[in-house]
């Protein structure tokens, strides 16, 4: 405890006092209380709280979620059947027996117990302030109200408990301290609130208590599939992430510019309302756009001086190597089409296959529009960039010929609505990097205009359009505009 910071243990105190005020009220129940069903609960909560297994080993889930939900329904079947200080009392054996990590073990045991016992005690508030508890013979379906009211608010007080404890013990700042902790633990809690008012249920039928136990589990195989699905998730971050970086490492002029594009197309897609999961595509698919250049030499990425015409057709083939290099990988969807197409145009001149109109397909012309933005509003090395409203511009002047033009309204409609903020890149000069933490934006405007690059007009028109035997011109110079 003295390693913590005197906010958080003055955080954990005021826990376990609001803890101990809740449940003292217990000593006055006398011996007509359901100590027994109370004891009962407590030793089958301490059980699964202290269980080594876990839904998925190595698993790091979200918030709320993890061995803890297994428990959950335990829980809140205290709440229903028990008055409110006895069902504070039911979470604190288990809370104190539970595995707890390094450093302060002994004050997450203690503080994992105050809250546990202080979200028992407010849901079965909730539940008798409804007329509903204790549960003695429900009245359904009016009882699965109060049951999932409760649930919430079981779900409220842990994630505010565990908001404040990130503030006063890690730092964070009050704002990202809350951010997403309810949201992510809500859905998991109202799926258990009924599994909990079932294990109440059966602890009052005529099969006993015993009968209760029927309800872990499926609530038990329920976490186990909630990690698989997390543990999937997961290793596609981790396949893209680590795709992105060996694109970033190799082509050091363009860092960070496919993030920047998987943004741009995100916004895109939601002012189009597309449905979230294309939109998440589509987001993979900017991010990705530039993966085959990993099939193409190095010497020509980082080339300083102009693009011979075979030079040029050697880049130019770094869609279709991208496309062979994500072809197996399931998961990307039609973002693989948008990787093979992205420079693609409305008026055929395009490439690889020089694909008219609505021969591209839609994720295809989301990007080409997300990365030709990109490219005009990022500041590299050897060029400035150029200011937003400069880059709509020309995506408008270009529309229709090379862009689709109801993508561009929409990139043009969604940056009015949000913004556009372009996150650093670290330079693209071969200089020695500055110590994290040194550095930040390079000085003078963040958006101002990019100049020619060695031959070529710096605008999407100029980049793309020069024909050659009805193909475009995918560079003026270096790659970085890609």
């Amino acid at each position: 405890m003295r390693a913590l910071p005197a906010a958080a243990r003055s955080c954990i105190g005021g826990a376990v006092l609001a803890a101990v005020v809740c449940a003292a009220p217990a000593v006055r129940l006398g011996p007509g209380a359901p100590w027994a069903d109370a004891a009962a609960l407590a030793a089958l909560h301490a059980g699964c709280e202290t269980a080594r297994h876990r839904p998925l080993p190595g698993i790091r889930l979200p918030a709320g979620t993890g061995p803890f939900l297994t428990a959950l329904p335990v829980l809140l079947a205290g709440a229903f059947l028990l008055p409110p200080p006895l069902a504070a009392l039911t979470a604190v054996p288990g809370a104190l027996l539970a595995p707890a990590e390094e450093p302060a073990r002994t004050a997450r045991r203690i503080w994992h117990a105050a809250g546990l016992a202080l979200a028992c005690w407010a849901a079965a508030r909730l539940f008798a302030a409804a007329g509903a508890g204790p549960l003695t013979a429900p009245r359904f379906p009016w009882v699965l109200l109060p049951a999932l009211a409760a649930a919430a608010l079981f779900c409220a007080v842990l994630a505010a408990l565990d908001g404040a404890v990130r503030v006063t013990a890690e730092g964070q700042p009050p704002r990202t301290a809350w951010r997403g902790l309810l949201r992510g633990s809500l859905g998991p809690h109202l799926v258990h609130g009924p599994a909990g008012l079932m294990a109440a249920v059966l602890w009052r039928s005529a099969y006993g208590p015993a009968a209760a136990l029927l309800v872990l589990p499926p609530m038990y195989l329920s976490c186990w599939a909630f990690a698989q699905y997390h543990q999937e998730r997961a290793a596609h971050r981790a396949t893209v992430r680590a795709l992105v970086q060996a694109v970033d490492i190799k082509d050091r002029y363009t860092r960070g510019h496919g993030e920047r594009v998987g943004r741009a197309s995100a916004l895109i897609a939601r002012e189009l309302g597309l449905p979230e999961e294309r939109t998440e595509a589509l987001r993979i698919a900017g991010i990705l756009h530039d993966v085959g250049k990993l099939g193409v030499p190095t010497r020509l990425l980082r080339k300083d001086g102009p693009l011979t015409p075979e030079e040029r057709r050697l880049i130019e083939l770094h869609p279709e190597y991208g496309h062979e290099i994500v072809r197996g990988i399931g998961f990307l969807g039609e973002a693989r089409e948008a990787i093979l197409h992205h420079h693609e145009r409305l008026d055929g001149r395009g490439y690889p296959y020089g694909l008219q109109g609505a021969q591209i397909p839609e994720c295809a012309r989301v990007v080409a529009v997300a990365d030709a933005f990109d490219a005009m509003t990022s500041t590299r090395s050897y060029r400035r960039a150029r200011p937003v409203p400069v880059a709509v511009a020309e995506l408008r002047k270009c529309a229709g010929k090379q862009f689709d033009p109801r993508m561009v309204r929409a990139l043009a409609a969604a940056l009015e609505r949000h913004g556009w903020r372009p996150d650093p890149v670290m330079p693209a000069d071969p200089a020695p990097e500055p110590p994290r933490g040194a550095g930040g934006p390079p000085p003078g405007p963040q958006l101002p205009a990019p100049g020619a690059r060695h031959g070529g007009t710096g605008t999407p028109r100029g980049r793309h359009a020069a024909p050659r035997g009805g193909r475009t011109r995918h560079h003026s110079g270096r790659s970085g505009d890609a």
